[in-house]
């Protein structure tokens, strides 16, 4: 049995899956707890603009944004319509089964999965698609983009689905190695590209319309003795810009890569499951001790790093207007200056930590709680 204490971040504790080719026995964790906040500090410099609650929610939930538009999702198999400025309701319909993953959307549909292999497709005023079963549970918000609904699946599949009946298009199978972490983070479509990472550290690009692959690239390689010192997967979305793409393993390191073909153009050994984000400068990283490092984005080389949340396990870091934000594993959003790492404050919300990295819709910094609460948070 894997025991974990609550030091050890819940999103992982939730995460790691055996493959039927091996097993763990006896692992445990310090049962040290995260080290206490201080009982004063600033006030972060960002303001809650909007809340609402959509039912509890999980790894694999997170908010999707397309046009004017949130569309969120709770395990029960409740999904919401959001106005993405005012968090008011557009409508809210129940799915009638649980839920394991999603929602994935665009302009024109909305996608999510189930514990059965099941993905549901509805349009963007909640009306029923279609529905159709893949080859195991979904894991992944999908991927909707191009006329396609790209899903990832427990046993290391992706699918891609027609968007019009969901019917399959393509599948691209890749080995499992004996002891994984549950990549629940979806894949990103870019320039008729889809690219995502796997278990085994590996960071892949395929044709959206064939799921040719295009080039299949080491972010880390696996090391250690045993299968858990060896766990390397690239469990954070990748980060796409003009010329180049990013990503983070889990125990491994961050690298980037020139888009077109694959090549590596610099790595850093800093490992970490939580995401990425980046302005014009700089790439922002929270590594696996909850260390937040900002590393110059042409070279990699480390320019600060700020150890304030050293094991309190933040989110992936997200924009909060010039700054960088971050929620720990008690909710606080922690904001921090993005030219030196000056910890500027910090703002409560409901005590429970974030099911994916925060993204951004223009100014706000969009996320879902644990307990299934949405924020949106804009600088102040």
């Amino acid at each position: 049995m894997i025991r974990f204490s609550r030091a050890f971040p819940w999103f992982l504790a939730a995460t790691l899956a055996l493959a039927a080719l091996g097993s763990i026995a006896g692992c445990s964790s310090s049962n040290k707890k995260p080290p206490k906040l201080a009982d004063t500090a600033p006030v972060a410099p960002a303001t809650i603009v909007w809340r609402a609650n959509t039912g509890d929610a999980a790894l694999g939930f997170s908010p999707a944004i397309a046009g004017n538009a949130v569309y969120v999702a709770s395990r029960s198999g409740q999904i919401t319509g959001l106005d993405v400025d005012s968090g008011q309701t557009l409508w809210r319909i129940h799915a009638e089964t649980p839920l394991s993953a999603g929602p994935g959307a665009d302009t024109t549909m909305i996608a999510v999965g189930t514990p059965a292999g099941e993905v549901l497709a509805f349009d963007t005023r909640g009306k029923p698609l279609w529905r159709v079963k893949v080859s195991s549970e979904i894991i992944a918000p999908p991927t909707v983009a191009d006329g396609l609904v790209v899903v990832k699946t427990a046993d290391n599949r992706v699918h891609g689905l027609d968007g019009n009946d969901g019917s399959a298009k393509w599948m691209l199978q890749r080995n499992v190695p004996p002891l994984i972490v549950r990549n629940t983070q979806g894949a990103v479509a870019s320039r008729g590209g889809l690219f995502f990472g796997t278990a085994g550290g590996r960071l892949i690009a395929v044709d959206m319309a064939s799921g040719d692959v295009a080039w299949d690239v080491a972010v880390a390689t696996p090391k250690g003795t045993t299968e858990l010192e060896r766990i390397a997967d690239v469990t954070s979305r990748p980060l796409i810009e003009e010329k180049h793409i990013c990503a983070a393993a889990f125990q491994g390191r961050v690298a980037c890569f020139e888009i077109m073909q694959g090549t590596l153009l610099w790595s850093r050994d800093i490992p970490s499951y939580s995401g990425i984000a980046s302005d014009e400068t700089h790439l922002y990283v929270s590594d696996d001790k909850g260390v937040l490092h900002a590393l110059d984005k042409q070279t990699g080389a480390s320019v600060w790093k700020n150890e304030l949340l050293s094991r309190r396990w933040p989110s992936g870091p997200q924009f909060v207007g010039r700054d960088i934000g971050v929620v720990d594993i008690d909710g606080f959003l922690h904001v921090f200056a993005a030219e030196d790492g000056q910890y500027l404050g910090r703002l409560p919300t409901d005590g429970s930590p974030v099911t994916a990295q925060p993204q951004l819709d223009g100014n706000q910094m969009i996320w879902q709680s644990k307990q299934g609460n949405i924020y949106a948070v804009v600088p102040r």
